[in-house]
């Protein structure tokens, strides 16, 4: 993994300490090297983190004309070299950069529709004078931009493009909107900050810097088709393409190792990595996270029925492996709030985020590059919302049913004359029209194919944001097998009885991977990413708020209420900010990175 930056068009020689200090911000995503292309028209920034390959893959690499900067991995590398091999192509090094540079040279923008990864490039064209930007179809990885008197302004990280004098952290009611009543969602395409943007999922095109035209296009994204493959059919496929797409992702020059929270997902991923380096004679290396003295204060509820730790052991018991247990504190959660805030640009999943970038912390010295079971729940249907009759036919979001709660927390005004209500109807509308489904689908699958999308456009994106930031911050490259856009594509098109076969969550899944897992595990029921249950969490983010809300200097004193706030301090609801984590402590610990953030980047409201 890496990062990637640059400026197309405009003032780009004088620009050189800029695109330095961009480089600069980006150096947690790549440690391992460091380079800049300068043009007439364009410059070109890269870090990387070395994976495959690490003596060669050095970057910007140039190709003829073509100059590539790139962030991701290709797991169908060997196939796409063997094809461009036939067409005349040579590679003096296994590195997938210079795979994409030649698929590219070879095939255009058609290239994007053959990678099989995640991935962000661009590829500057110096005949022609201009750069093609790509993103992967899942949108596993960022890239950002701004569009700045006719230059164009790219980056994986808003950080990176903060540093350029011309792109200021600005923020108009539209990205207050977000950032109060979406939070920690965000508009697809849409970088919170005034005038900065995302590449879509999926997304690619062309900036012409003669004038000043960036023009974008989706060359993928969820398409329904009829599907007739009975359950047993559908069960041998989902097997195949499952442990297809994580031995594919297991290839490194790196130590590699997997999470491990004793759930479905991140189980398989392991169980299938261990067959994967038993057959070559090496070690499975597993880590596991729980927090000190979670045992002593865990309580079920609807969306945490089992606690991991009993889980993690039965799994240890059952692999054969090298296996980690990484214990976190309440009082280095709550510093990490605000170090999780410096790694996301944005207030996020409060403790959720800075547990990982503890536990990716801990990770990092023991591998380079670990594998993880996200978004899993979005493709097979795992969520309660999912299956909760209820839920799934409410309008709005089905994770943050709380638009009203937010709107009373805000000063009257502040979004000037944005409705609350509105705002997120017109959103969440918008995605269900979005979606493509066949005329012919009756109203139950009509809405799972609607609820899908939803989750894939919207809260998995949330989850993607999370993982690549809170991991790149500790320069720790994580892959997500159930994102390989094959399993989406193929479970888009299936009847939804088939992934709530038996009438459990995930039955397709759980059914097809048969085998691999002891039945206690495999028929588990779902129990999110965990967190910590020890009330010195509430007390101490408590504190923390209560001391904000006593210095009026505070910049969240110009957006929330105080009086609001205090009674935050009190509330006992059992219903979610967003999510199914993110309860009353961590609501609180939201407003504390929401303040750090308005303070941290000097946000303007404008």
């Amino acid at each position: 993994m890496c990062g990637i930056a640059g400026q197309i068009g405009g003032d780009i020689r004088t620009r050189l300490p800029v695109f330095e200090r961009m480089r600069s911000v980006l150096s947690r995503r790549g440690p391992d090297g460091e380079g800049m292309a300068v043009f007439d028209r364009a410059a070109l920034v890269h870090v990387r983190l070395s994976v495959i390959d690490p003596e060669n893959g050095r970057q910007p690499m140039s190709y003829g004309p073509y100059t590539i900067i790139y962030n991701g991995e290709i797991y169908n590398c060997p196939e796409l070299r063997e094809e461009l091999e036939a067409l005349g192509h040579s590679f003096p090094d296994r590195s997938d950069t210079r795979v994409v540079l030649h698929a590219f040279a070879q095939w255009g923008e058609r290239a994007a529709e053959k990678l099989n990864g995640i991935y962000a490039f661009a590829v500057w064209d110096e005949s022609r004078g201009r750069v093609f930007l790509c993103r992967d179809r899942m949108g596993v990885k960022p890239l950002f931009y701004a569009v700045r008197n006719g230059s164009l302004i790219f980056a994986s990280e808003i950080k990176a493009l903060l540093c350029h004098p011309e792109v200021r952290p600005e923020l108009d009611a539209q990205g207050l909107a977000q950032v109060t009543l979406l939070g920690p969602g965000r508009v697809p395409g849409s970088g919170v900050f005034k005038d900065v943007f995302e590449l879509l999922p999926g997304e690619c095109g062309y900036f012409d810097p003669d004038t000043g035209a960036l023009t974008l296009r989706r060359y993928w994204r969820l398409r329904d088709r009829e599907n007739r493959d009975t359950f047993p059919e559908a069960a041998e496929r989902v097997r195949y393409l499952v442990t297809d797409a994580i031995t594919r992702q297991l290839v490194s020059d790196v130590p590699v190792c997997t999470f491990l929270s004793g759930g479905l997902d991140s189980s398989l991923i392991s169980s299938v990595a261990e067959r994967y380096f038993a057959a070559r004679s090496e070690t499975l290396r597993t880590v596991s996270v729980d927090y000190r003295d979670n045992g002593k204060y865990f309580k079920k509820s609807k969306f945490q029925p089992t606690s991991d730790p009993e889980f993690i052991m039965r799994m240890r018991d059952y692999l054969p492996g090298e296996h980690t247990l990484v214990t976190l504190d309440t009082p280095e959660l709550v510093t990490a709030l605000y170090e999780a805030v410096e790694a996301r640009d944005l207030p996020g999943m409060a403790d959720v985020d800075s547990s990982l970038l503890l536990f990716c912390r801990e990770i990092k010295k023991r591998a380079t590059v670990a594998v993880s079971g996200e978004c899993a729940d979005e493709i097979f249907g795992g969520y309660p919302w999912y299956r909760d009759p209820e839920i799934r036919e409410r309008e709005g979001f089905p994770w943050a049913q709380s638009t009203l709660w937010r709107a009373g927390f805000l000063r009257p005004g502040v979004l000037g004359g944005i409705d609350p209500a509105e705002f997120v109807d017109y959103y969440y509308k918008r995605t269900c029209r979005e979606a493509d489904i066949l005329p012919s689908a009756p109203p139950l699958e009509r809405r799972m194919k609607e609820m899908m999308n939803l989750n894939v456009d919207w809260f998995m994106q949330t989850l993607l944001d999370r993982k690549d930031r809170m991991s790149m911050w500790s320069s720790l490259e994580v892959r997500v097998p159930f994102c390989d856009h094959r399993i989406a594509e193929y479970l888009y098109t299936l009847p939804w009885e088939y992934k709530d076969h038996g009438g459990c969550e995930k039955g397709l899944l759980r059914e097809a991977m048969r085998g691999y897992l002891p039945d206690e595990v495999l028929w588990r029921r779902k129990s999110p990413y965990p967190k910590t249950h020890n009330p010195a969490y509430l007390e101490a983010v408590s504190g923390e708020l209560c001391a904000v809300l006593s210095d009026p200097s505070q910049p969240i004193h110009n957006i929330m209420r105080p009086e609001a706030l205090r009674e935050l301090l009190t509330d006992t609801r059992s219903a979610p900010w967003y999510g199914q984590l993110m309860t009353a402590p961590q609501t609180i610990a939201y407003m504390l990175q929401l303040n750090y953030w308005l303070k941290k980047y000097k946000v303007t409201l404008v």
